[in-house]
């Protein structure tokens, strides 16, 4: 079955409040990123993480070590925080993640809020 992208982002926000809800705020990054993946497997949403992204400069490819956190069906950029508040920057890191992919849509997961409806940003382009 082909998801859109509004159905596909319902999808991952849902299984990231099911990790938010079973474990709180106040744990590492890694933390939630390795539950969300186990989360998206059991609900058979294909995704891969930690991709790396070479920036295309001039003809060459760089790697600059930028790393994406989890790319959702190859159509959704997810990254995921735990800061207290998302700020401009982590908005741009996304946008450019996601220029870089292709992918028109984008969600900041902050995992460091009371709940995490308040910690759902999300981007398109």
């Amino acid at each position: 079955m082909v998801l859109t992208e509004e159905k596909l982002s319902e999808s991952i926000i849902g299984a990231a409040i099911e990790v938010h809800r079973a474990l709180g705020p106040g744990l590492l990054e890694s933390v939630y990123e390795e539950c969300l993946c186990h989360e998206l497997k059991l609900r058979g949403i294909p995704f891969e993480r930690q991709i790396p992204l070479p920036v295309r400069y001039k003809g060459a490819t760089m790697d600059c070590g930028y790393r994406l956190d989890v790319l959702v069906d190859g159509k959704i950029v997810v990254e995921l925080k735990t800061v207290d508040q998302v700020l401009p920057i982590h908005k741009a890191q996304i946008l450019t993640y996601m220029r870089l992919t292709s992918c028109s849509v984008g969600l900041i997961l902050n995992f460091n809020v009371p709940v995490l409806k308040d910690g759902i940003t999300r981007m398109a382009l």
